[in-house]
């Protein structure tokens, strides 16, 4: 019941910091902005499906998420540590009769919910402009959207407390993640490809390189639960949906839930054996 209480009210206090925070408020304009360009376009343009089933604006929303929640995940972990490190605030908390591990599970709550607070506003923004101008996206779609991208963005931020844990200076930590970004964004697709064009991969260790990048993995689970068909990602998609069927479902959730729980529990051991100096 202690330790509840500590990682509450340390968490509030996150919270509260985020919320208020230029970061947060930046980024969520983007997101929205962004957001309600692509949804007003699709909406305006057509209201058919297309993509196999996947609606326009869903499929826009889906690039913008990609692009966004990552980064507004990595750079939001990897400041919180590290800036709290630089500034003395680390050490003042620790010397509280608080454990280190509630530290950071103080920091993942108060900080997810700040994630989620901004994809809610931005995506609850772009469903009510698909409501009045009738887009190809139902609500279901946006549901799981929302909470794929919920998911997504607190994988993103356990890896940037990992790396906030082990930077001494907030500046190095956010450049990490940064490169960390890129990599992930913009680099994954072009490995695969050239590592399945090299090595002449078979297919179903193409799929198990796919299911080691957790963007990778969030566009085949929004693909598959807005009812559209993974063939359009090719031998691929046509392999995972063959092979796995029903448990693809299972499979993605494992997926992203180790890109959650193996980073928070290095940087909680990180913590642990660094000083808070």
């Amino acid at each position: 019941m202690t330790s509840f209480r500590n990682v509450a009210a340390l968490a509030r206090r996150e919270l509260r910091d985020a919320l208020a925070a230029r970061w947060f408020i930046l980024y969520t304009i983007a997101f929205a902005v962004l957001g309600l360009a692509v949804s007003y376009v699709s909406a305006a343009s057509a209201g058919d499906a297309g993509l196999s089933g996947l609606g326009r604006t869903t499929a826009g929303l889906v690039n913008i998420v990609l692009l966004i929640i990552p980064l507004m995940a990595l750079t939001a972990g990897a400041a919180s540590v590290a800036s709290d490190r630089e500034r003395g605030m680390l050490a003042y908390l620790l010397a509280l009769p608080v454990a280190r591990w509630e530290v950071l599970l103080a920091k993942f709550v108060g900080l997810g919910l700040a994630l989620v607070a901004s994809i809610c506003l931005g995506l609850g923004a772009c469903a009510a402009v698909v409501a009045v101008q009738g887009g190809g996206a139902s609500a279901g779609a946006i549901a799981w959207l929302a909470g794929l991208s919920v998911f997504l963005a607190i994988a993103m931020l356990a890896l940037g407390l990992l790396v906030s844990t082990a930077a001494r200076k907030a500046s190095a930590a956010v450049g990490v993640c940064i490169f960390l970004w890129f990599s992930l964004v913009f680099l994954t697709d072009l490995g695969l490809l050239a590592g399945a064009i090299a090595f002449r991969l078979p297919i179903e260790r193409l799929f198990a390189a796919a299911l080691g990048s957790p963007l990778q993995v969030f566009k085949m689970w929004t693909l598959l639960a807005s009812d559209a068909t993974l063939d359009v990602l090719g031998p691929v998609g046509v392999y995972a949906s063959e092979t796995f069927g029903g448990r693809l479902h299972a499979l993605f959730a494992a997926s992203l839930a180790a890109w959650v729980i193996v980073p928070l529990a290095l940087a909680v051991l990180t913590l642990s054996r660094r000083s808070a100096v």
